[in-house]
């Protein structure tokens, strides 16, 4: 089976995804990730305001599967937070990549996200 993998941002080993364009990091699931955890129910995600940090859990996805936690790419503070996820948590399966997105993160420090999988190698992981 194949999976989008955009490369227009960087990936972790555990599934989640960052853009590195522009003040804030927007971070949210892969296509593999919301396949993987089958049918999602539930999203529970930081305040805006909160500080996370690379590599540690910002929140949870519920599946019906599953629970899974969710782990930062970077460090820094939410500035934004994906309210739509809420009412309507089945966005990370049907556009994981746009309208499922989760949060956005001002970034502590420059360049954080440059350690992170590329495409190439996100996609060689699921592969």
């Amino acid at each position: 089976m194949s999976f989008d993998v955009p490369d227009d941002r960087r990936y972790l080993e555990s599934h989640e995804w960052a853009t590195t364009g522009g003040d804030a990091v927007r971070i949210g699931v892969s296509d593999f990730a919301q396949d993987e955890l089958g049918d999602v129910v539930f999203v529970e995600l930081p305040d805006v305001g909160d500080e996370v940090a690379a590599g540690e859990s910002f929140g949870v996805v519920e599946s019906i599967k599953a629970v899974s936690d969710l782990y930062a790419p970077v460090s820094g503070e939410v500035v934004a937070v994906n309210e739509a996820l809420f009412d309507r948590p089945e966005l990370v399966n049907e556009d994981p990549y746009g309208e499922g997105w989760m949060l956005e993160v001002a970034p502590a420090a420059d360049g954080e996200a440059d350690g992170l999988l590329d495409a190439d190698e996100y996609d060689d992981q699921i592969a």
